[in-house]
């Protein structure tokens, strides 16, 4: 089944900025879905027209088979929404945030109260339930968010960029907790900058470039379009004079370190032979670039930068 189905989908604001041209594409049931995009893209436009905070100009859009045009309360109750700003009342408790967001939802509160346990406690945070977001680090109001989200038990988990600002131990723990709960069956669609949480992630992806659909494909083939990678070569001894490594195109960037091109044909196979028979044993090797970030660059670079910049003061993403 569809946790989401997007079809043509359309938005034109009031003062003539096209946020979105057309878009279509579906989410199955249980999948982790990225939706990515540069600043200005039409994302967040999209995820503003699924929790109906905008108003779409035309096209479809269902949530588990519910049209957001005739039954929008059905639809919305199967989503959750980690918005992208912290929106938190900075002076309530932690508990309070969560069981008044359960009550929206119609949930009893004997029921909210075990929920919140639940929450909280997958998310670090119920010993600190009786504390305000105003004594909280960036970290857990991020995860005080998705708490709150969860507290409805959402079919479907919206993320918007939901470890902008997270230092890189919170942003693994919360990588092993929305993995866990997407293993338990939630659909999760995430937008993030950081493309490396995207990759390691979700299995299918949208890149979306002013505001149309530039890629669409599951993670595995969209990586596997990639012709060239550029690797980075630390080697024991120093490099005297540059080798020859045949076919592959290598750079010297220190006295042990070198880039090197290596095409899809190629295959790195060839280049370890050629850097055997060369005479250097490689101590570490890692990509110069996220995968998908070198293929994210190259799918959304636009000819008309500078233009576009100067079209209007108004952000739209």
């Amino acid at each position: 089944m569809q946790a989401l189905s997007i079809r043509n989908l359309t938005k034109v604001y009031a003062n003539g900025i096209v946020a979105l041209r057309g878009i279509s594409f579906d989410v199955e049931e249980g999948d982790f879905f990225a939706l990515l995009g540069p600043n200005g893209a039409g994302k967040t436009t999209t995820i503003g027209i699924l929790t109906s905070l905008v108003n779409k100009t035309e096209g479809e859009v269902k949530v588990f088979g519910h049209s957001i045009d005739t039954e929008l309360l059905a639809a919305k109750s199967h989503i959750g929404v980690v918005p992208q700003e912290i929106n938190l009342n900075s002076f309530e408790k932690l508990i309070n945030i969560v069981v008044n967001q359960a009550g929206f939802y119609g949930i009893p509160r004997r029921k909210a109260l075990i929920r919140a346990e639940e929450c909280l406690g997958q998310l670090q945070l119920w010993d600190r339930r009786n504390d305000i977001p105003r004594n909280l680090s960036g970290g857990m109001k991020r995860r005080l968010m998705i708490a709150r989200a969860l507290m409805s038990s959402p079919r479907l988990l919206i993320l918007d960029e939901p470890t902008a600002g997270v230092d890189i131990e919170i942003r693994r723990s919360m990588w092993h907790f929305l993995r866990e709960i997407n293993k338990a069956g939630t659909t999760i669609i995430l937008t993030t900058h950081y493309l490396e949480e995207a990759e390691s992630l979700c299995r299918h992806v949208a890149i979306v470039d002013e505001g149309k659909i530039v890629e669409y494909d599951s993670m595995a083939k969209i990586l596997g379009k990639l012709d060239e990678e550029v690797f980075l070569l630390n080697v024991r001894d120093s490099i005297g004079v540059m080798p020859d490594l045949g076919a592959y195109k290598a750079v010297q960037i220190g006295p042990n370190d070198l880039e090197v091109q290596v095409s899809k044909d190629q295959g790195i196979n060839g280049l370890f032979v050629a850097l055997s028979a060369a005479g250097l044993e490689v101590v570490s090797m890692r990509n110069k670039a996220n995968r998908l970030e070198e293929l994210f660059f190259r799918l959304t670079r636009r000819k008309n930068h500078q233009a576009s910049k100067t079209e209007s003061p108004v952000s739209v993403t």
